[in-house]
């Protein structure tokens, strides 16, 4: 797989990856377009998914779209947690998104819960990423939003995500989530950030933008 994805490389894609994922050494960005990586996850063998750790981001990435193609949510779910410790990005943590676990909620909401309290920063963005994609329509309740509320990190990537939560569901679930934002129940970078993630979204109101806007520390 890893000749497979040096076949893909572009230069010119590689300096722009550098500067999207900083917090990895360069040495390990090959430079394949997101595209091709998922073309070729449609070619990985299991044996791949049991070769770990993987030197590449690409192959992290690679890692990452194959378990999507897991239609059994328990040996998808086992998967991923062999996985996340892996994980040392953001892009890679937001690109794995198994369709699994929406048709299978109810054995991916102890996992979340799991994810969040863990020591590894991309194991607790994933849990909240993974809440905010599953139960911020049909199946929300408001007790989720407390689950976030209290990850207390000072992780920039922790912080982001938990800032886009509550931004998403600003958007979706406006009266259980606002009073999060009056109360000032989050960190104040969170809280900012949340307000101003929620004011470039198409999906809130002018007005509700405005009243978000006097609520900023």
């Amino acid at each position: 797989m890893r000749e497979e994805l040096m076949k893909l490389r572009d230069p010119s894609f590689k300096s722009f990856h550098e500067k999207l994922c900083p917090t990895v050494d360069p040495e390990r960005i090959i430079g394949v377009r997101t595209p091709d990586v998922r073309r070729l996850a449609k070619e990985v063998p299991p044996s791949f998914l049991e070769d770990l750790p993987h030197y590449y981001v690409e192959e992290n990435d690679l890692h990452a779209f194959a378990l999507e193609r897991i239609k059994d949510i328990d040996e998808c779910l086992r998967a991923v947690d062999r996985f996340l410790p892996f994980v040392d990005n953001w892009a890679t943590c937001d690109g794995m998104s198994p369709p699994a676990f929406k048709k299978h909620p109810e054995k991916v909401l102890p996992k979340i819960k799991e994810w969040i309290k863990s020591d590894k920063t991309y194991t607790v963005r994933f849990g909240i990423k993974t809440l905010m994609n599953v139960f911020s329509d049909g199946l929300f309740k408001p007790e989720y939003l407390k689950l976030v509320s209290d990850v207390s990190s000072d992780e920039y990537y922790i912080k982001m995500m938990q800032a886009w939560y509550f931004a998403t569901l600003l958007a979706k679930q406006w009266d259980e989530t606002v009073p999060y934002i009056e109360k000032r129940a989050l960190p104040a970078w969170v809280h900012n950030k949340a307000i101003q993630k929620a004011r470039e979204s198409f999906r809130v109101s002018a007005e509700r933008k405005e009243y978000l806007k006097s609520l900023k520390y």
